[in-house]
């Protein structure tokens, strides 16, 4: 069926989509010809995760378009809308900080992170910054020495900052045009490189306050301009156009491509972002969508540097901007400069990724081997919570391979309303794989309970009842809290664990994973309980209305000190008028018992 299908591709630009045995989209490409892209996997040689994928297609489907560019976007529409498993995940929301400098009606600076900039928006927006830190202090540097709009809205009458000499009154007073001007003139010079102005402005304000022998204010600002030479005198780029441009280094290895991106802004290098991509299919491909999704979320410079590699026509058309690959000069220094730092930041963080990799795979296969388990790949881990026998939740964890798999983290109200360890992990184990069993999930190689023969007997019994064989082992901590013995589920053989074994610390590790999402959730769960409990204690009040009374006020103080007209919107005013009535009562018995 594929081969006469293969026969029957346009030799046209266009999408294509690799399908699996449930029709399910694995894989989405682009090509300028069809054809020969889409023969190419099945009739040339392929290596590594693209042969993975082909060994998992059984049909495919193509999309015909009018151009490459054409192409490029119907298939990027199509990952976000199907998210295959073989295409990298368009889902990163990280932005950097920027100082967006607003004029009208009035000059105000503020902080601002933009997943979408578009130079038509025709923002007044500078940066990125290195972090958020940083941009907040230079705003409140600029808000210091220059007499900007600092509150919200139209006081009608000036506040502090106009009597301190920080604001002009631009809610009662009539401001100097000229003036605002001068000083708008100046803000946006420092913010487009010209450091000099603001640090002359510091000087002036610290010569005044020396002589004024306010030696406090002239040591803030003797530190403020040390911060400033610091964090803005950054290295100079001898390129004198004064154009906001990116540069792109990337570095290939190991089957990983780090990334370098420079941003140089009027002629400094402000900062640079790096990360790292696992190539899926074809590196020139994973760049391409990496850079496109990178520009739907930043600030998109005038020109970007980038090396021959990418798709500087496709990439252009769509990101709106110059992609440019330098031959020789500073810029082909600079873009050089990018590709070392990329292969530092790859080298460093695979070699990081590797030792962790290798502890904890190590540490897994050596607690399937002192347990004689085969093949140990997944663990489910429970925790119980209770306090004074209210409110008794538990917790499961899930580790795949040696690290944590959060998709599959699980929590359970327990209907068992005391202090019960053994009914307790009955119940979560029975309602755990007995759901597993219906949904026909994957099963765990491994149970981890948190505690010794108790709760040991407790899931065996429950497994037993359900048919099921898994190997189950228990936990227990000493009298210090830290955990020393691994019972075995089959022999109740008591293992001791030594405390600098890589077993002990990925034993301990799963532990306090389990424990402290199942703490996390009891938390939430007890505070959400407690408003709960009180409510229902008040007639007229059911799970109807408790549910909007917790959604609108949160706590039991905003509810008592909401104004009685407030409360009749959501509940009868007579019971709005006892429900006030038993929380002031109860208030008052409160703190009666505390004077006694």
């Amino acid at each position: 069926m594929l081969e006469e299908k293969l026969k029957l591709v346009p030799h046209l630009p266009g999408s294509y989509q690799m399908r699996d045995k449930n029709n399910v989209i694995i894989y989405v490409g682009k090509a300028k010809d069809l054809y020969k892209r889409v023969n190419s996997y099945f009739k040339g040689t392929v290596t590594g995760k693209t042969r993975k994928m082909v060994s998992e297609v059984v049909d495919f489907t193509y999309i015909v378009t009018g151009s490459e560019t054409e192409a490029f976007i119907t298939e990027i529409n199509l990952i976000k809308e199907y998210n295959p498993k073989y295409n990298i995940l368009l889902k990163d929301d990280k932005s950097y900080p920027y100082i967006e400098y607003i004029s009208k009606p009035f000059p105000k600076l503020k902080v601002s992170r933009y997943l979408n900039i578009k130079r038509k928006d025709k923002k007044l927006i500078f940066g990125p910054y290195p972090n958020a830190y940083a941009a907040r202090r230079i705003v409140k540097l600029i808000n210091r020495l220059y007499p900007l709009k600092k509150c919200e809205g139209m006081p009608k009458q000036v506040c502090l900052y106009y009597h301190i000499g920080e604001c002009l009154g631009y809610c009662t007073k009539n401001i100097d045009q000229a003036k605002l001007e001068q000083m708008e003139q100046e803000i946006l010079s420092f913010l487009r490189g010209n450091d000099k102005i603001l640090k002359d402005k510091i000087m002036e304000k610290i010569h005044a306050y020396s002589n004024s022998l306010n030696y406090e204010m002239a040591k803030e600002l003797t530190d403020e301009l040390h911060y400033i030479n610091v964090v803005l005198d950054r290295q100079k780029v001898e390129l004198h156009d004064f154009v906001n441009r990116d540069v792109i280094g990337f570095y290939l290895d190991k089957g990983h491509i780090g990334i370098n991106i420079l941003f140089i802004r009027n002629n400094k290098l402000i900062g640079s972002h790096n990360d790292i991509l696992t190539i899926k299919l074809d590196e020139k491909e994973e760049l391409n969508y990496y850079i496109l999704n990178f520009y739907l979320k930043h600030e998109v410079p005038k020109e970007i540097l980038v090396d021959n590699d990418i798709d500087k026509e496709v990439l252009g058309s769509l990101i709106e901007t110059d992609f440019v690959t330098p031959e020789k000069g500073l810029k082909k220094k600079l873009l050089d400069m990018a590709t070392t730092n990329a292969k530092i930041y790859l080298e460093n963080e695979l070699t990081y990724a590797l030792r962790e990799e290798e502890r904890s795979e190590g540490a897994n296969n050596e607690l399937a081997k002192l347990l004689n388990i085969d093949n140990l790949r997944r663990i489910d881990a429970f925790d119980n919570s209770n306090l004074f026998g209210s409110y008794s939740v538990s917790g499961m964890v899930v580790f795949m391979d040696g690290k944590p798999y959060k998709k599959e983290y699980r929590k359970y109200k327990v209907s068992v309303d005391k202090n019960d360890d053994y009914n307790t992990m009955k119940e979560v184990i029975y309602r755990r794989y007995f759901r597993a069993l219906l949904d026909k999930t994957e099963m765990p190689d491994l149970i981890i309970v948190d505690g010794g023969i108790n709760q040991i007997n407790a899931c065996l019994d429950t497994l037993k009842s359900l048919n099921l064989h898994i190997k189950v082992v228990g936990l227990k901590k000493n009298d210090k809290h830290r955990t020393n013995e691994l019972i075995d589920g089959d022999t109740y053989a008591v293992i001791n664990l030594d405390s600098d074994s890589n077993v002990f610390h990925y034993l301990t590790r799963i532990q306090d994973e389990v424990h402290r999402f199942t703490i996390t959730y009891h938390k939430t769960l007890r505070s959400k309980g407690s408003i709960s409990s009180i409510l229902d204690t008040v007639e007229g009040i059911g799970d109807k209305r408790k549910k909007e009374l917790i959604k609108k006020y949160g706590n039991i103080n905003n509810i008592k000190n909401a104004p009685l007209e407030e409360l009749a919107k959501i509940i009868p005013e007579n019971v709005a008028k006892d429900l006030k009535n038993y929380l002031i009562a109860r208030e008052e018995n409160k703190n009666n018992e505390k004077n006694k």
